[in-house]
């Protein structure tokens, strides 16, 4: 992947254009944004919650540092389309995190819509993150053609996958 900014990866320099392999960046990116992501998310809905301020806080700072090294990685107009895309996708976001929450015996609609402000965006950047891992491991971010396929199947399965959970939810 090419750079949209300098950076510096394990103590070392990387100029604005340079390439980074997807090794350097996607596992360390996906394991730690699963623990943060994972602890906002039981922040958010246990039974006995941090004070809202503190939740925001802790989230907040963490998805303001990924969004910026999203930028440097991705870039802007890649982030850009991450949030439109994010808000344009609040049904499967709705839908996935009514699941989970069905995991615990808990639903959705007992959290009032500020509880769900931290879980919803660490979801918008994670699953930006797996879309990039996708396209990158796939080939298809360098080759149109590849590309065009792999985008298509991947909103079928995603809309595929958001439909069984939101029929399995409903019975």
């Amino acid at each position: 992947m090419k750079l949209h900014n300098d950076v510096v990866i394990n103590g070392k320099h990387r100029p604005k254009g340079s390439n980074v392999p997807w090794y350097a960046v996607y596992p360390f990116f996906l394991v730690h944004m699963a623990a943060f992501g994972g602890s906002g998310f039981l922040m958010a809905y246990s039974e006995d919650p941090p004070p809202l301020l503190f939740m925001y806080a802790h989230g907040g700072i963490a998805i303001f540092v990924y969004t910026m090294f999203y930028k440097v990685f991705f870039g802007h107009e890649q982030v850009k389309w991450m949030f439109i895309n994010g808000l344009l996708g609040l049904f499967g976001v709705y839908v996935q995190i009514g699941w989970i929450l069905g995991l615990f015996d808990k639903n959705i609609a007992d959290f009032p819509w500020y509880r769900h402000v931290t879980p919803v965006l660490y979801y918008i950047l994670y699953t930006f993150l797996l879309w990039q891992a996708v396209l990158e491991l796939s080939g298809a971010a360098k080759d149109e053609t590849r590309r065009a396929g792999t985008e298509k199947g991947y909103v079928v399965v995603s809309v595929l996958v958001y439909l069984a959970i939101w029929i399995l939810e409903r019975r």
